[in-house]
């Protein structure tokens, strides 16, 4: 008995020992290869709870074995602490694609310039709250470990990780989402006029904090596609009050005592160095802004929650290294990102950029990336041990008459619907297709929402689409538009000279696409000339009413529409994008002071949107607002669209984990869905 009884204990004690060792490795969990582990609540990613219940063990943590020597060229960072005490209590676990990572390695990649197509290799180690899993249905969290709406969508709370760091060290809590909000987002003196997504039906939201993991955004009406709007948002919704705070005037009476005795002229000036004047998060650092006084400030850069942080910013390029307090593990408990570093370069020459591609040059590309460029990336992937892949875009090269122009004449043609009826119809869009996009696009009128949602009627994307040159010109010929000289070029109806200056960067269409447009214009008689210009330039032409006729590409997911009302009101899109009516946003913006009142129509735009985005969804209500926006859109012509097509997403294939695009576009923010920061080099 006692021989059984001793035989009983050593089994307990063996089967003990062998839970303890399932309790202890945790399998390799990939997207490819779930190894029998269940999935979370969420695609691809487990909160750590969760993971080592399904999987049945105890995830243990391991760092970059070069974090500590990352961590010193991070100047004003202190010396690391143990991982333990660098990421949160319940760090996000992220299943790679196929297979667990190896550290290391530099990312190199390519930009136009300074603030100009950088979004594609920000978005590789940006984080926002939530994130679109790359279904692109489905958000998931990621700086926030979770949320919850009320029932009438008036009330939004996330609760974040506990323990979780900035990049230097400081704790991350709720008071820095406030900060964000009541500091910065709202206050004239950072951002001139609050950005759409932070107000609600142009009323603003109010920000509780109840503890330090609790964000309660409260609104004054019902917004469900705020949640979207953090999932796909370059525009960080937190920023570091530890750090920006002592510099604010309003935080801190020292602030501009402190600024100046740094060499600037006040708190709010340092504010501008660190985190700029906009929501835009890729500007350049006080390394650029202040080269001369950062000497006199406590880091080159303000900490960040993303995977990698600057160290090096010139005009040639910047250089990131990881962030020693990422919040991110593998299903093997290695702290993301895997890559070691980031190394990104300007070239505002396409030319040389894709040869710089075909070279194999560059690790990554998809921004400013335009089909035309397509064979020859697909001639030499094979040579250039490379992958290019086309993907649709969900954006549509598109041409809009500035129907405010400074010119009261040009004013007065483009202003008039007739002109912009012509303007489409004599476009030839099947030979657009054919020649600029290589027959694999699909000629479509430019309507503000893609994919197009059920209430839309058809018959808005084929909207004066026809190719009808003497329609065209017989609408010209009613407008007073008559060749005077004989040149066989059309004057305006008051005999002055017309020449449509066309300035289009290549990030934002082609230059076949131009030149083929201009051709047709001309054949009806309107003259044009036609000039690359960099993306900067463009846009400061564009946001100063200086053109005559603005492109880029252009349109949104419903998902973003519910949440952000840029492409519905004057001037119809932020900075970085195509605008109009520049005159109508001022006089809207000043309550008619000065400016040019817009029409009803736009005016309608503005209330059926707010009404939109305060709206369930997929109701008979919201449906009917919908398709108002859209007839009200389309049937007025303030933008006319071409071609819809694929574009080029080009990697090395010594980049592993790295997926299969659904888009090639920057609505879903561009790889934030693709999960940058379990990519690794295996070279």
């Amino acid at each position: 008995m006692k021989r059984l009884l001793l035989s009983g204990v050593a089994l307990l004690a063996l089967i003990g020992t062998a839970q303890a060792a399932s309790h202890s490795a945790c399998p390799a969990v990939t997207v490819a290869d779930a190894m029998g582990v269940a999935a979370g609540a969420y695609p691809q990613q487990y909160e750590l709870s969760e993971f080592q219940e399904l999987a049945g063990c105890t995830l243990e943590f391991s760092a970059n074995p070069d974090a500590a020597a990352l961590n010193a060229r991070i100047r004003g960072n202190p010396d690391l602490p143990p991982l333990a005490e660098r990421i949160p209590a319940e760090p996000l676990v992220v299943a790679p694609y196929d297979e667990i990572g190896k550290y290391g390695g530099t990312l190199d990649v390519l930009s136009n310039a300074t603030e100009a197509g950088t979004s594609d290799f920000l978005s590789v180690r940006h984080v926002n709250l939530v994130r679109f899993s790359d279904d692109l249905q489905t958000i998931v969290p990621n700086v926030a470990k979770s949320w919850e709406w009320n029932d009438d969508f008036t009330q939004l709370t996330f609760k974040l990780r506990e323990g979780h760091k900035w990049s230097d060290g400081e704790p991350f809590t709720s008071a820095d989402v406030k900060y964000w909000y009541d500091n910065l987002a709202l206050n004239p003196n950072v951002i001139a006029k609050p950005k759409d997504y932070v107000l609600v039906a142009g009323e603003r939201m109010t920000v509780d904090t109840p503890d330090a993991t609790t964000v309660v955004f409260n609104l004054p009406a019902p917004k469900p596609g705020l949640l979207a709007h953090f999932a796909t948002s370059f525009a960080q919704g937190f920023q570091p009050k530890h750090f920006l705070g002592k510099w604010d005037p309003e935080l801190n009476p020292e602030a501009d005592a402190m600024a100046q005795a740094a060499g600037f002229e006040n708190g709010l000036a340092v504010i501008a160095a660190y985190y700029g004047n906009s929501d835009w998060t890729d500007t350049p650092t006080p390394l650029l802004n202040s080269p001369d006084k950062v000497a006199n400030l406590p880091a080159d850069t303000m900490p960040t929650l993303e995977s990698h942080i600057l160290v090096n910013d010139t005009t040639e390029g910047r250089r990131f290294v990881a962030n020693p307090y990422f919040f991110q593990v593998d299903t093997q408990g290695n702290q993301l990102p895997y890559i070691s570093e980031q190394d990104e370069i300007y070239v505002n020459e396409n030319e040389v950029r894709i040869l710089k591609l075909v070279n194999a040059e560059v690790d990554y590309k998809s921004q400013s990336l335009q089909l035309p460029s397509a064979p020859l990336l697909l001639e030499n992937q094979e040579k250039g041990d490379y992958t290019v892949e086309l993907k649709p875009e969900i954006t549509i090269a598109t041409f809009a008459f500035n129907v405010t122009s400074e010119d009261l004449a040009k004013r007065e043609v483009f202003g008039d619907l007739r002109f912009r009826e012509a303007m489409s119809l004599a476009l030839n869009r099947d030979e657009i297709n054919e020649v600029a996009f290589l027959g694999l696009g699909e000629p479509k009128q430019y309507i503000g929402f893609s994919p197009a949602p059920s209430f839309v009627d058809p018959k808005w994307s084929s909207y004066k689409t026809e190719y009808d040159p003497a329609t065209a010109n017989a609408l010209l010929d009613e407008i007073g538009m008559n060749d005077l000289d004989g040149d066989g070029f059309r004057e305006l109806p008051n005999g002055d000279k017309l020449v449509l200056n066309l300035q289009f960067a290549t990030q934002g269409v082609a230059g076949q696409v131009v030149e083929l447009v201009g051709q047709n214009w001309a054949d009806v008689g309107i003259q044009s000339t036609v000039k690359e210009v960099t993306p900067d330039e463009y846009r400061s032409a564009q946001s100063s009413n200086q053109l005559d006729v603005m492109m880029w590409r252009k349109s949104q997911p419903m998902g973003i529409v519910l949440g952000n009302n840029e492409l519905w009101v004057p001037p119809f899109e932020n900075y970085f994008g195509i605008r109009n009516g520049m005159l109508w946003a001022e006089w809207i913006d000043t309550n008619g002071a000065s400016g040019v009142e817009p029409p009803d129509y736009v005016m309608q735009l503005i209330s059926d949107i707010n009404d939109f985005q305060s709206t369930q969804a997929g109701t008979p209500e919201s449906d009917e607002l919908g398709a108002r926006l859209v007839e009200n859109m389309v049937s007025n012509l303030l933008f006319i669209g071409t071609v819809q097509a694929p574009a080029p997403i080009y990697h090395r294939n010594a980049l592993k984990n790295f997926t299969s695009f659904k888009t090639q576009s920057y609505e879903y923010y561009r790889t934030y869905p693709y999960r940058g920061t379990q990519w690794f080099l295996d070279e």
